[in-house]
């Protein structure tokens, strides 16, 4: 039996397997943004996973990027999470919240009227994003806080983590990838502040570092995970040195003693991720994107890291470790269902045990 299947401890975080659920956005969120029953059921159905990372929450309202995105401000927030935790945990699983600030990757339309586009530097980004007002629209234009703002922008991201607990997640993690606002303060493409938290690596590195130590303040480093992507272009995001940059965070990271390093690597690039991580970081790696069931077992059967995280494995096929463990083939899904609305391609797959 491959240690695939095998339990394994993070932090506090006690896993059953090493198939995580990697966050993913589906956009089946409430009218106000909270979990429906719709979500809850998504997530039970997918609790055989040794570890659920939930879709990406904002933990403000100016952080929020997507239509139909969930937060943890409000107290409806927290109780549809109430719920999604009470689920998952009663089918014996173990779920964390990842924290998700969109910063300049956002639309003005898919958020409150006064909520503010917020971003390091007013440097728009490129590219496009759906909006269920107006269909396609280019990213709204952002405003650069103000550096007395920013401490505020860190208190957000602790509320929101006391939120989670508040729920019942069993940790939290900080998304600090894909172009959004950690990965925002990161990069030279985005970042051309001249004061405390621009200009240096070393100020640079400050906001990520800053919004970790909150989230650790809540209830202890050993749950809470910070996710990354070194050099990864998407949204937008450019950086002259991504290696050293993403040293330099984990340098500052490693003492903080977080639970897990969730690091995403990159097909036909340059630098590679994992190599980087097991350097700079000591505690455990969840590795991700792309992993085939013959890699995963390989990958922990030679000790790369610690767990293996799926996403869209995990879209049509809710009984995963099941199909894995038997050898099953798995379930396709209709892309163009993603990101619509309602169970279709959201609930509706039958486990192994009805689709064979």
């Amino acid at each position: 039996m491959s240690r695939l299947f095998e339990s394994v401890r993070l932090g506090q975080l006690e896993l059953r397997n090493r198939v995580v659920m990697a966050p993913m956005t589906r956009s089946r969120a409430g009218r106000n943004d909270e979990p429906t029953d719709l979500v809850v059921e998504y997530y039970r159905q997918r609790a055989s996973a040794g570890m659920i990372v939930s879709e990406g929450i904002y933990p403000s309202f100016a952080g929020k990027g997507y239509c139909r995105t969930p937060g943890l401000v409000t107290p409806a927030h927290v109780e549809g999470w109430r719920r999604v935790c009470e689920a998952v945990h009663a089918e014996g699983g173990t779920i964390v919240a990842q924290l998700m600030h969109c910063g300049r990757v956002c639309h003005a339309d898919n958020k409150p009227a006064d909520a503010e586009t917020l971003a390091p530097s007013a440097i728009a980004a490129r590219g496009e994003m759906y909006t269920d007002t107006s269909g396609m629209q280019p990213f709204s234009p952002p405003r650069a806080l103000r550096g007395d703002e920013i401490a505020g922008v860190v208190e957000e991201y602790r509320c929101a983590t006391q939120k989670a607990f508040d729920s019942g997640f069993d940790g939290v993690e900080l998304h600090g990838s894909s172009g959004y606002l950690p990965a925002q303060f990161l990069s030279t493409g985005t970042n051309r502040r001249d004061d405390a938290y621009g200009g240096s690596l070393e100020n640079r590195i400050r906001f990520p570092v800053e919004v970790l130590e909150a989230m650790t303040s809540v209830a202890g480093a050993d749950r809470v995970g910070l996710r990354i992507c070194p050099g990864n272009p998407f949204n937008d995001l450019s950086d002259d040195d991504p290696e050293e940059t993403f040293t330099a965070l984990l340098r500052a990271a490693n003492p903080l003693g977080l639970a897990y390093l969730h690091v995403i690597r990159l097909h036909d690039a340059v630098l590679d991720n994992i190599a980087l991580a097991r350097r700079h970081f000591d505690g455990p790696l969840i590795l991700n994107d792309g992993y085939k069931l013959d890699e995963a077992k390989r990958a922990m059967d030679e000790g790369a890291g610690e767990a293996i995280a799926f996403a869209r494995a995990y879209i049509g096929n809710p009984d995963l470790v099941e199909r894995f463990r038997r050898g099953a083939p798995l379930a396709r899904f209709d892309p163009k269902k993603l990101y619509t609305q309602g169970p279709d391609g959201y609930t509706d797959f039958p486990p192994l045990s009805e689709a064979d």
